[in-house]
């Protein structure tokens, strides 16, 4: 029995939009491309600085990717109205995923100038590092990440395939398989996270540890994923079909749940903090000293106002909520923020206390980000923006009219 939905208004993405779609690709790849070849041009000269740019500025792309998966497995085996309006944006980012694979080179080109575990006479002189060269060494390392994209991009094919079965015929078959993909797809998600986390960004720094930095990278992951997608849906909502379904609580749910993210970002961040300072062990407190001193304390206390206390007030607002434009704001900051705070937990490991900024700091972010966001352009339009044999569409969309 075919259970998809029935509207009276066309629910088809208009050629307006898909003309938008298509001039947004093109504006953001070719300022993504100009600046990347600026960036590996310089990069002859300053390698090293390419390359922790590079690690910093893919982690936060990857992340809203993988966010944006994350948040879409989820919404299936919860349901509810604020998935609803967000699933084609969340499934155009997660088909991002093989090109972010090959962008991922660069990061194993670079692991002599990132990580000082990988040269041999560093281990052999530093005892702590022959302790973790089991786990640490390039081999390892490499064969892991082959790992972690491998299940990324086969839980997008599958969420993707099934999706669009769903959408053809509306069956409840394709809605029970996303159910039963996303529940150990979830768990996949929050180990390959975690293990990811510690090999590209905690062992930068190989001599620190962390028990809750997976977790931390979890929710900064889920927090990235929800201030883009609120972006994008704002940015929809000037055309067919968003535009006669969107509804004022649909976007204020989406609101909450951006609320959620910053409280248990800043829950994680400050309990790793906390404990970390209260322990005051010689091998963890070096870690935050070097981004408390030498102009790090400032990117810090920039990130506690404009990261948590200034969305976490705004957010609390109703009105802010169901506002378009002041929700989509907040969510920006929120999304610039990511990029502060991801900086400044890869920089500091390189310069050791000493605040620095390049001109690869703003190149690279600005050539992945353009990349990245041509991509998702080009797969938005790809398919409709609202999954219309969803079988509980209407349901969902009468859900923003209350």
């Amino acid at each position: 029995m075919n259970h998809a939905v029935r509207f009276d208004m066309d629910l088809a993405t208009p050629p307006e939009l898909q003309s938008a779609l298509r001039r947004w690709q093109v504006r953001a790849g070719a300022v993504g491309a100009v600046a990347l070849v600026a960036a590996v041009l310089i990069a002859f000269f300053q390698p090293e600085a390419f390359f922790r740019a590079w690690l910093w500025s893919y982690t936060l792309y990857l992340g809203v990717t993988l966010g944006s998966m994350a948040l879409l497995m989820l919404q299936y085996l919860t349901g509810g109205a604020w998935g609803v309006v967000i699933r084609r944006p969340a499934e155009a980012a997660a088909r991002t995923l093989p090109a972010l694979a090959v962008l991922f080179i660069p990061v194993v080109i670079g692991i002599p100038w990132l990580y000082h575990w990988s040269h041999a006479d560093a281990v052999a002189a530093d005892a702590l590092l022959q302790h973790k060269s089991l786990f640490l060494n390039i081999p390892a390392w490499v064969s892991r990440a082959v790992v972690y994209f491998a299940g990324w991009i086969g839980l997008a094919w599958m969420l993707g395939r099934w999706a669009r079965h769903l959408e053809e015929t509306g069956s409840p078959e394709a809605a029970r398989r996303l159910r039963t993909i996303s529940a150990p797809g979830l768990i996949f998600y929050a180990f390959s996270v975690t293990f990811m986390s510690i090999d590209w960004v905690m062992s930068v720094d190989a001599h620190w540890f962390s028990t809750m930095f997976g977790l931390l990278f979890i929710s900064g992951q889920l927090l990235s994923a929800m201030a883009f997608l609120i972006a994008v849906v704002v940015l929809l909502y000037r055309w067919r079909p968003f535009a006669e379904v969107l509804g004022e609580r649909h976007i204020h749910d989406l609101g909450k749940l951006l609320l959620m993210a910053v409280m248990l970002w800043a829950y994680l961040a400050f309990s790793q903090f906390l404990i970390i300072w209260a322990g005051n062990l010689p091998e963890e407190v070096p870690w935050y000293l070097a981004r408390l001193q030498g102009g790090w304390q400032y990117v810090g206390l920039a990130l506690v106002v404009l990261h948590f206390a200034l969305p976490f007030a705004l957010l609390l607002s109703r009105d802010l909520k169901r506002s378009y434009r002041l929700l989509a704001g907040v969510a920006l900051l929120v999304l610039a923020m990511r990029l502060v705070d991801l900086f400044w937990l890869v920089v500091p490991s390189f310069t050791r206390g000493s605040f620095a900024f390049t001109v690869m700091d703003l190149l690279v972010p600005m050539g992945l980000g353009g990349l990245w966001l041509a991509l998702v352009a080009r797969q938005a339009g790809a398919r409709a923006l609202l999954p219309i044999g969803d079988p509980h569409l209407e349901e969902a969309l009468e859900h923003g009219k209350e």
